[in-house]
């Protein structure tokens, strides 16, 4: 029994000498030692372990366990200026309560993009997810505010580095593309009114980091106007230490179109390269961009432009197969459409440029000489809106060419509304659609017209742009339609056009509900006169468009309202198929269209009834392809 509890004593007394030996080695672990791989100016010594030892004893060993102790609970912290210690441990909290991961660590601004990091939060492009209702009140506020000034998920960006590293998305073979030995260099220009400082850095950033250092001329910020504190002086401190970054300000808000253009005159670089301020550019973006422009100055060019998801800042890749080209409906809007087979026949390669008739008009390149060459843009319309088909419209009118590089990828976050505030006095949009249709569109600008009900309102002079469009001898529209975009529906083909009015309540009109993206029922609704969601289309193929959408019918409910729907116009008829006849309008099923007698909403198939006035509809006849004004 004595012999146990000696045992049990030693024990004891050897777990404290043991915990004492551990803190003398690890002590020794954490010594800083010189590098030369930070302190250049110290040449490489070689210690002999009677100087170690002499170090060693030199010091108390009060002061080794102290300093030991110390250094293990700094190698457990991050070093982190931009947060309080209380903010650090309430989003350490929030971490292990969540399911992503928060960033407590204020982004890096030096790290080699190179050596890819995959673990932090969005990393390689990945989405970051946050549950908001397990977020403290305090967190949720700026959550929620982010969302209120921006229009997407700041508080996501916020948490993601400045310079994240991306995925390489472009296809193999783009890889294997040998460019034009002596590509242009390129300023990029960058406008931005009250953008998210982390937005805004990290577009800089991923020009900055995957740009070949010879084809990056400058990049240049212009501030439309902002009034948010992040982007006065803390902005100049951001960018203070950036090579070739330059900052112009507006005097007052003069919208993204003049802003550009205070950019361009500006700008040194022979390319103009134009983005807008939540983009991030991908690995090996900029040189497919220039290669067209040095076989053809003339050429513009337009990169992939990739999703940024809102909510998660996802960086969605996209697919050479899958490569949308740009188009136009006749409210004068821009709109995606699948690559013509034509087109893709005429490229022997699929890293080929895509020949596109129009563009979104954020991101694309262009030869700054050609650029002025073509009247730059109107500085006649405001703001935002329009700018866009008018470059499109005279880059193949006046002698040029819109292409889409499959191997340049750049994200976007794409919005779903915008936040910032327009002039109440002006229609911004209808304004500058005028002045384009004005100048590009010939006659084919009354389809547009009819759509506004021939209100034009004040536009300005246009006389300027008219004698540019003459000087450079550019081609009548007919000849776009034609060459270009063959696809297009031209409103003067229908049979009928403008409101479809019913008779029984004249005061009723058919509706679509706004039916660009989604496919929705189609409604009754008091008519408006101002076109839009009230405007139809009774093609010779017994189609009812609006735009790209057509009715579709393709039940067999009758007296049921919502089986009415607008959806994509798929040109085989059937279902689709309506004829107007003594102002009925009937289904290929037979059945015809009918107002509720219940409400002024409901729309629904019955059988057809020349006698009963809710089944009757006035609609304009279109006569010798003309409409009146």
């Amino acid at each position: 029994m004595v012999l146990r509890r000696r045992g049990l004593i030693k024990y004891i007394l050897l777990i404290p000498i043991l915990w004492f030996i551990a803190i003398l080695i690890f002590s020794f672990q954490t010594q800083p030692s010189p590098s030369p791989r930070f302190r250049k100016d110290v040449p490489d010594q070689k210690v002999s372990p009677s100087s170690l030892f002499d170090r060693i004893a030199a010091r108390s060993i009060v002061n080794r366990i102290r300093d030991a102790l110390k250094s293990k609970l700094q190698l457990q912290q991050h070093v982190d200026h931009d947060h309080p210690v209380e903010e650090r441990f309430k989003a350490r909290e929030q971490a292990r309560k969540m399911n992503a991961q928060i960033q407590v660590v204020a982004p890096e601004l030096e790290h080699d993009h190179k050596n890819l990091n995959k673990t932090g939060p969005g990393e390689m492009g990945n989405a970051v997810q946050i549950d908001k209702d397990k977020l403290s009140p305090e967190e949720r506020k700026k959550y929620d505010n982010g969302w209120k000034s921006h229009a997407f998920n700041e508080y996501v960006s916020n948490m993601i580095s400045l310079r994240r590293s991306l995925a390489d998305v472009r296809d193999p073979q783009c890889k294997k593309v040998e460019f034009h030995p002596d590509l242009p260099d390129a300023t990029v220009i960058i406008i931005f009114h009250n953008e998210a400082r982390s937005t805004l850095l990290r577009t800089v950033w991923s020009v900055l980091d995957r740009t070949p250092a010879h084809l990056l001329k400058e990049i240049i910020l212009v501030d439309d106007f902002s009034d948010k504190e992040h982007l006065h002086k803390m902005l100049e401190d951001d960018i203070k230490p950036l090579k070739n970054v330059q900052l112009l300000r507006t005097k007052k808000r003069e919208g993204l179109i003049r802003a550009r253009l205070l950019g361009a005159y500006a700008a040194t670089g022979q390319v103009l390269v134009f983005l807008d301020s939540h983009c991030e550019c991908a690995e090996g973006w900029l040189e497919p961009l220039l290669d067209p422009i040095a076989r053809n100055p003339k050429a513009s060019v337009v990169p992939l432009i990739e999703i940024i998801d809102d909510s998660t800042f996802a960086f969605h890749g996209t697919p050479i197969q899958n490569i949308q080209v740009g188009g136009f409906d006749w409210n004068l809007i821009f709109n995606w459409h699948a690559t013509p087979e034509r087109e893709m026949q005429r490229r022997l390669k699929k890293t080929d440029p895509i020949r596109s008739p129009t563009m979104a008009g954020g991101l694309f390149a262009i030869d700054r000489a050609w650029f002025e060459e073509l009247g730059m843009y109107d500085p006649g319309m405001d703001i935002w809106g329009g700018e866009n088909l008018e470059l499109s419209f005279k880059l193949w009118q006046c002698g040029g060419e819109l292409l889409c590089a499959p191997c340049s990828h750049v994200g976007h976050v794409f919005r779903k509304r915008s936040p910032y505030s327009w002039p109440k006095s002006t229609n911004v949009i209808k304004k500058n659609s005028i002045r384009l249709a004005e100048v590009w569109l010939d006659e084919y600008k009354k389809y547009y017209y009819e759509r506004i009900n021939f209100d034009l309102g004040d536009y300005g002079d246009v006389s300027e742009r008219k004698k540019l469009r003459e000087h450079l001898q550019c081609k009548p529209f007919k000849w776009f339609l034609d060459n270009i975009f063959p696809e297009q529906f031209v409103p003067g083909d229908s049979l009928n056009y403008g409101e479809v009015r019913n008779r029984g309540k004249p005061n009723i009109c058919l509706d679509s509900q706004g039916v660009e993206y989604h496919d929705k029922a189609v409604i009754a609704y008091p008519c408006h006169g101002q076109g839009g969601n009230q405007f139809f289309l009774l093609t010779k193929n017994g189609e009812i468009r609006r735009e790209e959408k057509c009715l579709d019918y393709v039940s067999i409910k009758l007296q049921q309202p919502n089986e009415v729907r607008s959806m994509v116009c798929h040109s085989m008829r059937g279902n689709q198929m309506w004829f107007y006849e003594n102002d009925m309008i009937r289904h290929a099923s037979g059945f015809c269209m009918e107002l509720s007698l219940a409400n002024d909403r409901d729309i629904y198939m019955a059988k057809c009834n020349p006698f009963n006035k809710y089944q009757k509809w006035s609609w304009k006849k279109r006569i010798n392809n003309s409409s009146s004004f």
